[in-house]
């Protein structure tokens, strides 16, 4: 006990009494502040998910975003669509990251930046400071010289004791605040291969046109002015935005104090609504009991649920995997149908429920992105693109293992002690 410690170290007996009553104090109080109430995943509602958006928006702390157009990007199709969009910039680039590790396409990303600065564009760059440290110094010199505005969000500092584990995951770019590119796509060499191979990496994104490209601002500006005090104001970032196509979407982003954050709220909501089928591919698959409860009790309603991740071999983070594994068993058991990915790491982050509404952005299904990173994720109500990411999912499922439950149950007690001691991990990996 910390009171005896500090006695037998030659503390007063009464001082050390206070001083483990204030640590505890301090304890309670950081939990109390960081504690909510999960959702309780049961919910009487008939009504088909495309019928639900006002819902599935207002309970996510958002709005419906009608009139826009959604372009789905594949694996290096994001980028060349996103180097587009910066060569054509007049007047605004804002770009944010969780990961740039210097390489090819750090230096390529860093010289249309620092172009289009040249050019009197105004360009703000967030890099998450865990996710950036290897960035490289030339990268981060050279922007900041050429006069684009460079933030790191929640560096190694005093100030930011009670945030470290508190991490930038978005990302996204917004340009002249008329179109919008969000996915899962890093700043790393591997997301520019064609996904062959160890060390490669497949991914979703899209680019969006219309007035939801407000809402993807505006989610930029919360960690831009927690990260510099600066608001931006005017058409060069919030620029009249009219109807440009006919796909209604909202944006889950807001970690509210004290209720469940609402990419948590929207992954576990569309679970419980869902009334054929739901396909998810997702790199990280670690749910927590009430998600698990969802799921399963949506494959005995006759919801055709099916999951892809990554095997543990082709993952960057086979100890995520190994995690997630502890849980297969009852998902398995619950009639969710899951497979793994062989080729290389699958880092798309989407969802496709009933054909016509599906999810993509930067959410991991586990409670590190849910309760602790800031994420953004699209919800989009368009029928043909659900039915493609339901097609992407079956093409991808040629080059995976699907587990079988009888088979998964008798997996090596080795397999078994590493999956059940690194889920101890699971919000820290």
């Amino acid at each position: 006990m910390l009171v005896d410690h500090l006695s037998s170290a030659g503390w007063p007996t009464w001082l050390a009494l206070v001083l483990f009553l204030v640590v505890a104090g301090l304890v309670v109080v950081i939990w109390s502040i960081r504690r909510h109430r999960d959702p309780k995943l049961a919910i009487d509602c008939d009504s088909p998910i495309d019928e639900l958006m006002p819902s599935l928006s207002g309970l996510t702390q958002g709005a419906v975003y009608e009139g826009n157009t959604v372009e789905l990007l594949e694996d290096g199709a994001f980028f060349e669509a996103m180097f587009e969009e910066i060569r054509g910039a007049t007047r605004s680039v804002h770009f944010e990251t969780f990961l740039w590790k210097e390489g090819v396409l750090g230096g390529r990303l860093a010289d249309a930046l620092i172009e289009r600065r040249n050019a009197g564009v105004l360009v703000r760059v967030l890099v998450d400071a865990d996710g950036g440290k290897k960035m490289g110094e030339d990268a981060a010199r050279r922007l900041r010289e050429a006069g684009c505005r460079l933030e790191l969000h929640h560096p190694r500092h005093v100030r930011h004791i009670g945030v470290f584990n508190d991490r930038d995951h978005r990302k996204l770019a917004v340009v002249d605040g008329r179109v919008a590119l969000v996915g899962g796509h890093c700043i790393v060499d591997g997301w520019l291969c064609k996904a062959q191979g160890r060390g490669n990496v497949r991914d979703i994104g899209v680019r969006v046109r219309g007035p939801v490209v407000h809402a993807v601002q505006a989610a930029f500006s919360e960690n831009w002015v927690e990260d510099t005090g600066e608001l931006f104001v005017g058409d060069a970032v919030f620029p009249p935005l009219a109807p440009v196509g006919n796909v209604a979407v909202h944006v889950a982003s807001i970690k509210a104090e004290g209720s469940p954050p609402a990419v948590k709220i929207l992954h576990h909501l569309v679970v419980c609504v869902a009334r054929q089928r739901i396909y998810i591919q997702n790199p990280y698959f670690l749910p927590d009991s009430e998600a698990i409860d969802a799921l399963c009790t949506a494959a005995r309603r006759g919801v055709d649920v099916r999951v892809m991740v990554p095997s543990a071999e082709a993952s960057d983070m086979p100890m995520v995997q190994h995690a997630a594994h502890r849980n297969f068993h009852l998902l398995l058991a619950g009639g969710v149908r899951i497979f793994e990915y062989q080729t290389c790491l699958l880092h798309q982050k989407v969802m496709a429920v009933d054909g016509t509404w599906c999810a993509i952005g930067s959410s991991n299904f586990d409670d590190r992105s849910f309760e602790i990173n800031d994420e953004i994720t699209l919800g989009l109500l368009d029928g043909a693109l659900a039915k493609r990411l339901e097609e992407i999912f079956e093409r991808d499922m040629q080059e995976c293992v699907e587990l079988d439950a009888a088979t998964w149950a008798r997996r090596g007690l080795w397999h078994r002690c590493k999956d059940n001691a690194l889920y101890m991990f699971n919000e820290v990996l």
